[in-house]
C-alpha cells in the first residue's frame, strides 16, 4: 500500500499531552512514514509544536513540523530550522497558514509559502524534505483556479519535494488537479489529505473555515444521523474507505490523514484499507 502518516496538532494542556502520548503510541504500531506536527501564529502554540516535535523525535519517532509563514520572521525562522537541524530532524511541512482572528501586528517576513520554502532552501540547501499544501478543490483565497494552479507549481519550483493536500471528499477533485498539475510539467508526488469523520458539526465548522466541500449528500446522511455518534462514525469510516480505495487505485503516492489527535477512527481506517 502507499504510505501512510498522520498529523497531530500541539496540545495545550498537561492532559492532552498526556493523551497525545497515548494517541501518537497507537498509530506508530501502523508504521507511519511521519508524523507531522501543526504549526499556530501564537507563541504559545509555536513552543508547543517545538516542544511536541522534539518529545516525539526523542522516542525515535519520525516527525515533521509545520512552519508557516505568518507573523512568523526571517530571524525566527533561521532559529527553527537550526534548532531542528541540530536536533536531525530532516522533514519539514511549510506553509503559508492563516492569520487568526484579532491578530494583532504584522502579517510577518513571508506572504507566500514560496519565499517560505525559498528561505528555506537558501539557508540549508538539501538537509530538509519539504512539503508544501496542495488545494484540489482550490484554495478560499486564490483568485481563480488558473492562478490557483500557478501559485502550487511556483512554491514547488521554489524547492519543495512533494505536496500534501487539504482534505476532502471528491474523489474528482483530486484526480482533475493532479492531471491538470502534471500537465503543466510539475511532477511531485501529491499525498492525498484524508479526514475520518466522526463528528458532522466539528467536519461542518473545519470545513467552512477552511473551503473545503462536504458533498450534499454526505451532509444530509450525516444531518439525518442527529446525535447519534455511533451511526456517525460508521458512515464516515464507509464514506473516507471508499474515498481511500479510489485514490490508491489511481496511484495517490500516499494518504496524509488528519487525526484530530484521535486514534480509534484512525486506526479502523487502516485497518480496512488493509485488507483490501
Amino acid at each position: 500500500m502507499a504510505s501512510i502518516s498522520f498529523e497531530f496538532f500541539p496540545p495545550r494542556t498537561p492532559e492532552g499531552a498526556a493523551k497525545l502520548r497515548n494517541v501518537r503510541a497507537e498509530l506508530a504500531a501502523l508504521d507511519p512514514e511521519y508524523f507531522s506536527v501543526t504549526f499556530g501564529a501564537g507563541g504559545s502554540t509555536r513552543e508547543g509544536t517545538w516542544n511536541t516535535v522534539i518529545e516525539m523525535h526523542g522516542e525515535g519517532l519520525p516527525v515533521a513540523p509545520h512552519i508557516s509563514c505568518i507573523g512568523t520572521t526571517r530571524a525566527s525562522v533561521q532559529a527553527l530550522l537550526a534548532g531542528y537541524r541540530n536536533q536531525g530532524i530532516h522533514r519539514l511541512v511549510a506553509l503559508r497558514g492563516d492569520m487568526p482572528s484579532g491578530a494583532a501586528g504584522g502579517a510577518g517576513d513571508f506572504r507566500y509559502a514560496g519565499e517560505l520554502v525559498e528561505f528555506i532552501r537558501a539557508e540549508t540547501g538539501d538537509w530538509f524534505h519539504v512539503e508544501v499544501a496542495a488545494y484540489p478543490e482550490y484554495h478560499p483565497q486564490s483568485r481563480s483556479p488558473d492562478d490557483d494552479l500557478q501559485r502550487f507549481i511556483a512554491k514547488v519550483n521554489a524547492g519543495a519535494d512533494s505536496a500534501i493536500t487539504q482534505y476532502f471528499y471528491n474523489f474528482d477533485a483530486y484526480a482533475r488537479f493532479v492531471d491538470e498539475v502534471h500537465a503543466r510539467g510539475c511532477t511531485v508526488p501529491i499525498v492525498a489529505g484524508v479526514m475520518p469523520i466522526v463528528s458532522f458539526t466539528q467536519l461542518a465548522r473545519f470545513s467552512d473555515a477552511c473551503g473545503a466541500e462536504i458533498p450534499r449528500w454526505i451532509r444530509r446522511r450525516l444531518e439525518s444521523f442527529g446525535d447519534d455518534r455511533a451511526s456517525i462514525r460508521e458512515f464516515g469510516l464507509d464514506v473516507v474507505t471508499d474515498l481511500c480505495e479510489q485514490l490508491l487505485a489511481v496511484g495517490a503516492p500516499g494518504l496524509h490523514i488528519y487525526t484530530l489527535n484521535q486514534a480509534d477512527a484512525s486506526v479502523e481506517l487502516c485497518k480496512r484499507l488493509a485488507s483490501v
